[in-house]
Order: C-alpha cells, then structure tokens, then sequence
C-alpha cells in the first residue's frame, strides 16, 4: 500500500488519536520540540528553494537579451 494513500484516507477522529498516543509515549515536551524542529527545517526548505528558483531566473536570458523582438 502506498504511504501518500495511507496519510488521505486519515480521518479527523484518528488524526486526534494518534496526537494522545504521541503525547502519551513521549511527553509534551518532546512533542513541541519536535515541532518547532520540523518547523524550522521547512523555513529553511522554503528559503532555499526560493533561493534556487531566484538564481535560475536570473540565469535564463529574456527575450531583449537575445535580440528577439
């Protein structure tokens, strides 16, 4: 079974579920930290792809560059 198919077919209900487990198992604690890591490291994604997507735009020439009009 695909994962990606898995995550889609999670009700709201099981979601919740699975949140009390978590916190259960490992504590509040761990859990926000988890979070904030998580969360940075998708910052950090986001930032570099913008970086990326920027420096190739500025690589590919315009149309006034080439001479075409």
């Amino acid at each position: 079974m695909n994962i990606m198919n898995l995550i889609k077919n999670i009700s709201p209900t099981e979601l919740i579920i699975i949140i009390v487990v978590l916190f259960v198992l490992f504590g509040s604690k761990t859990l926000v930290r988890l979070g904030r890591s998580g969360g940075e490291t998708l910052k950090e994604i986001k930032s570099v792809k913008k970086s990326f997507m920027d420096a190739v735009s500025d690589d590919t020439p315009d149309d006034k560059q080439k001479g075409v009009s």
